[in-house]
């Protein structure tokens, strides 16, 4: 691709980004959404980060690992059982990172 042609697509993301993102703030009251959408909207945000975290935690080098010897996957899921025992963030955080760094370093 030239230069040109990475600017023009480029700007023509920036437009519909922007196009899609103010849509719903300048028509959101005058368009009610069915209470069903409405719904299954509150589980947007925990679906698009399980679609970021899982791929890194199960795989390895574009490969499935799904085993004891994946340091990610124990850590995650240390850090999922934290996160449902406190509700708290920085102790998932602390304690996911810190089983994730003692699997990595003694195992």
């Amino acid at each position: 691709m030239s230069a040109v042609e990475i600017w023009i697509t480029i700007v023509a993301m920036t437009i519909v980004t922007i196009a899609t993102r103010t849509l719903m703030l300048v028509f959101g009251d005058r368009i009610p959404l069915p209470e069903r959408v409405q719904h299954a909207l509150r589980f947007a945000p925990a679906c698009a980060l399980t679609a970021l975290i899982a791929p890194e935690l199960l795989t390895e080098q574009g490969a499935w690992a799904i085993s004891l010897a994946n340091d990610k996957l124990i850590g995650g899921a240390i850090a999922i059982a934290v996160m449902l025992a406190t509700r708290s963030m920085l102790a998932t955080m602390g304690l996911g990172m810190a089983a994730h760094l003692a699997v990595r370093h003694f195992g």
